[in-house]
């Protein structure tokens, strides 16, 4: 399966397509949007798009870890990790899509 990346322009481009506003729009739209859900996760709070998934931060505690190479055990700093979770209508498409395609996409 090809893997393929869906850059900013990409969206903004759709954004103008479906929406009718100018590429300049679009894109200014996509980026506003973009900040929005940014700013609101580095405040901490959950974001929830309908039909699409919710995105929320967590806090992860110190641990202890292993460098792979050597084996030494090093400290893992607490930090906190971007959690995505998808809703049930996209795992639904994502698993009807994989079942209908046999080739795959590029």
């Amino acid at each position: 399966m090809a893997e393929r990346t869906i850059t900013r322009a990409q969206l903004g481009e759709a954004v103008y397509q479906e929406v009718g506003l100018s590429r300049n729009e679009s894109a200014d739209l996509l980026e506003a949007v973009l900040e929005e859900i940014a700013q609101a996760l580095a405040d901490g709070e959950t974001v929830k798009i309908s039909s699409f998934g919710s995105f929320s931060v967590r806090a992860k505690g110190q641990r202890i870890g292993r460098n792979p190479k050597t084996g030494e055990e090093v400290p893992i700093l607490p930090r906190r990790v971007l959690v995505f979770r998808p809703s049930q209508l996209l795992k639904k498409r994502i698993n009807d899509g994989a079942s209908g395609e046999a080739g795959g996409k590029a």
